[in-house]
Order: C-alpha cells, then structure tokens, then sequence
C-alpha cells in the first residue's frame, strides 16, 4: 500500500536511501514537500522551521536533508539543533537506507545553546533510546555531552556503521544522537516518528489535535524511560549471582517495600529485617560484649549481632535460602561495624566453594570464636541516596556489593487512575529531567508520594507531605538550577489542592 499519512511519506523517503543520479533533482522535491506536509497534518503549518535538502548528481559531496533552526540560512554552515538524514545508495547485498541523526551545525550551538547544553535534553534522547530499543529493538547511539563538538564519533562503533564512513569523518563530531533507519516499515515509521516528535518537543511546537494523541502518547512512553526501571525478578536473579545487592534510589521509589515482598515471595519468609542508623555497632551487627543482670549482680556476656545471628541460622538449616535485609544501609558507618567480617563479603569465593573463615575477638555463647560464610546466606541492603547525613562507602566496602537503582516511576502512579497525580507526577519529572543538575538529579520524589486511595488523601500528601520536602530542598539550595520552575511547580499545586 502507498503511504497514507505525511508521517508514512517522509519514512518511506528516510527509509529510502538515496535515489540515483538521475532522479535526485525530483527527489529533492519530493522530500521538500514530504517535510512541509508535517506541518500542516503533524505541526502546525506556522511552526517556525527551516528546511534543507541536498541530494546532488554528483557522489563528491555528503549528502543530506533536514530540519534546521528557522533563522538559518538557505545555504551554507549553520548552527544549533538540527534534525538530519544522511541517506546511502544500495552496496552488493546491502539495501539503500540512511542514518537518522541529530545533529549541532558546524558554525557551533548558536542560536541553540539554552537546548544542547540543557541536561534534560540528553535525558530525553536516553530516554528515546531506552523506548526504542524496547519497541523496534533497535540501538540509538547517545553522545553523552551534545555541547563537546571536539569529542569524534566513537571508533567502536565505525565498524558498524562502516557504510556511513565519509559522513562520519566530516560531521562525525557534530553528530549527538543517531540511528540507522531499518527496512521493517513499522520499525522504521516508530523511529522517524520518536525523532521527530522529540525535535518537535525541544522546540516547543504543539501538535495538532488530530496528531496529539499520538504525540502524548509518545510523551508519556518517554517519561516512563526517564529513568531506567528493575523488576523484582532482576533483584532477585542478581541477588542469586553477587548475594550481596544493594537498592538505592530517591525517597518514597518503594525500596524497602520491594525488599520486604522478595524476602516474603522468594525466600518464603526465611530471613529477617533490620535497620540501620547512627547508633548501629560492630557490636550491633557482628557480636560484642553485652551487660546481663542477675538480681544485683552485673555480669558481661559476649553477645552474637545481627550478621552472627543470620549465619548461625544458616549453618542450622544447609541448603535453604536466607535473607538478611539491611534497611537504609547507609545511615551506619558499614566498613567500622564490619570489621574483620568484611573478609567474609566475597561473592565470587562463595560461588567457587571457599569459604572464608575469620576469628572473633571473643567466643560468642555456643563457645566458637570463628565466623564461616555459608552458601545459603544473601544479603539485600536499601539506601536513601538523596539524605545528605549518610555514610559514604569506601571502596572496599562498595566493591562487595552489586547495586541496583530505584528510580520514581510513572507507571505506578497511573494505574491509580488519578488523573492529577499522573499530571502532578509528570509535571514534576519534567522539571527534574529537564533543568536538575546530576547531582541534584536523585533527588526527584518517588511515586510514593503520588500514591493514595482517594483524590481527597491525595491532596493532603500533596500539601503535607510534598510541598513540605520541595520546599525544604529550595531552602537549603539542593536544587538551585531548578529554583524558578519548581516554585512555579508549588504555586501549581497549592492552587490544586
């Protein structure tokens, strides 16, 4: 069937490649019109672009069309964020085809500056990688700073794209994001769409009623790939893998509470919970010498910690699974309360069937005075990685845990069905996408804080519960890049609550 839609005859011309010698002038048409037709069925007509087409008779030159800023020039070098195919002609068994990139003009960021050089811009092309390879199954390439127009194409990936070799060593550089078009036509139309819709995004077009479903619906897929999701399942096979596995992520992203269904669902109950805290010791966790009263008599006793406990259980009961969960890991110092019995912590030595063996200052009450690390013992710790007063891991300590991040996610928050927690959600994640600083990045609020059984509990969360922790993170400057929209944000919510 011919393509239907504007949309439809612009991926059949990317998807294309490029045309012969002979046809290339008519092509150049085709592919003018193919881009106007967005606007006007995608973007409104009026929505300031610029177009460019270059597919000339002669192979001498790199050609390309696209999308450019609407103050650039007809001909020429140019500038800021442009949205670029680069097409090919058929090689031996190879099919004609193009590289579909975003791309910053050779004359620098100007007049783009305030887009390339945002951090949420490269979180929305993670974002589109991350939607991509889960829908079409296909890799985008992400340059990690847009800004950096000194950095070259990586060389790992010429071998791949070994076809785009001339565009790569003249525009290679200016290159951030990109993706060769495939021949499937749905893959294809997912992709040139996903780029387009984004480019159209970052310029802040909106789209027409007719393609707005669409559009949101995009939106929504990238705000739910803004952040990288795990299952329990994940947790769980890697747990089976290192043992010893950490949660960390921003408040209210629901750690302790998954850690609490794998120790019931997956370990069937066999384990037990603890939290850490500033007053947890070596002799809280690993065993140390405890005051007992007996009438008026005060004696001492050697007393096993939370760790002894567990391994002791382990070693009753050989061959069934046990779990220790460690909640808010980081609030103790973890390399003093382990002690010598950080030795014990090797996964690989466990896995291999040496076990390792440290003595203990004192014999605990059974009369050992050794510590053994069974097969059968895993450990699950959370963290808070947005509180400022945790203990900071050294290496040693880091080395023998594999960590997993927790991050917020929207898809918990809209099978609630509330319709102003989803746009409070995504409101809020657009301005820490957008506008946060790495750092400042985790300290996006869970869905948590989204979550409740009725609009009216809602609400209350709202204003006594989120409010509250935005407020307090402006006061003490933790998120000074996005100071303007998130107090705009809080006007938003108290007027809605």
């Amino acid at each position: 069937m011919p393509p239907t839609t504007a949309i439809d005859k612009l991926t059949a011309i990317i998807a294309g490649g490029l045309p012969d010698k002979d046809s290339r002038a008519e092509a150049t048409e085709k592919t003018k019109a193919a881009i106007d037709e967005i606007f006007g069925e995608r973007y409104p007509a009026k929505s300031p672009y610029s177009k460019r087409v270059v597919l000339t008779p002669t192979d001498d030159q790199v050609q390309f069309a696209g999308l450019l800023h609407q103050d650039s020039p007809n001909s020429g070098v140019y500038g800021g964020m442009s949205l670029i195919w680069f097409p090919i002609s058929a090689q031996g068994d190879e099919p004609p085809t193009s590289l579909l990139t975003l791309v910053c003009g050779t004359r620098g960021l100007s007049p783009d500056e305030h887009i390339l050089g945002r951090p949420g811009h490269v979180r929305h092309l993670r974002a589109l990688q991350r939607h991509l390879k889960q829908t079409t199954n296909t890799v985008v390439w992400v340059k990690p700073d847009p800004t950096n127009l000194s950095e070259e194409f990586p060389k790992s990936l010429r071998s791949s794209l070994a076809r785009f070799e001339s565009i790569l060593k003249r525009y290679g550089s200016h290159i951030y994001a990109c993706v060769q078009v495939p021949q499937d036509s749905k893959k294809a139309q997912a992709i040139v769409s996903a780029f387009l819709d984004l480019y159209a995004w970052e310029r802040n077009w909106l789209p027409l009623k007719a393609a707005e479903a669409d559009v949101n619906a995009f939106k929504v897929c990238l705000r739910a790939c803004i952040f990288p999701k795990v299952s329990q399942e994940e947790i769980v096979e890697l747990l089976k893998q290192r043992r010893f596995v950490i949660l960390q992520g921003p408040p209210g992203t629901g750690k302790t509470r998954m850690a609490n269904q794998i120790l019931q669902s997956h370990f069937n109950g066999s384990g037990f919970s603890v939290q850490f805290h500033a007053a947890v010791s070596y002799e809280t966790f690993v065993a140390g010498i405890s005051p007992r009263v007996d009438g008026d008599a005060l004696h001492f006793q050697v007393k096993p910690g939370w760790l002894t406990q567990a391994l002791q259980h382990c070693a009753e009961n050989t061959g069934v699974p046990y779990l220790l969960h460690a909640d808010e890991i980081n609030r103790a110092d973890l390399s003093r309360i382990l002690g010598e019995a950080i030795y014990l912590f090797e996964p690989r030595e466990i896995n291999q069937g040496n076990k390792r063996q440290v003595q203990l200052p004192h014999a605990l009450p059974d009369g050992k005075q050794s510590l053994t690390m069974p097969d059968n013992f895993y450990l699950l710790g959370t963290m808070n990685t947005a509180d400022r007063s945790i203990a900071i891991m050294d290496m040693a300590v880091r080395r023998r845990f594999a960590f997993i991040d927790v991050w917020p996610d929207i898809d918990v928050v809209a099978e609630q069905k509330f319709d102003l927690a989803t746009e409070a959600f995504a409101r809020l994640q657009d301005i820490f996408s957008q506008y946060a600083s790495e750092e400042s990045f985790c300290l996006m609020p869970g869905h948590s804080y989204f979550l409740a059984d009725s609009e009216a509990e809602l609400k209350s969360r709202f204003k006594y519960e989120l409010a509250p922790l935005l407020r307090e993170y402006l006061q003490e400057g933790r998120l000074a890049s996005c100071d303007t929209e998130l107090r705009t944000y809080l006007d938003w919510l108290e007027n809605t609550v």
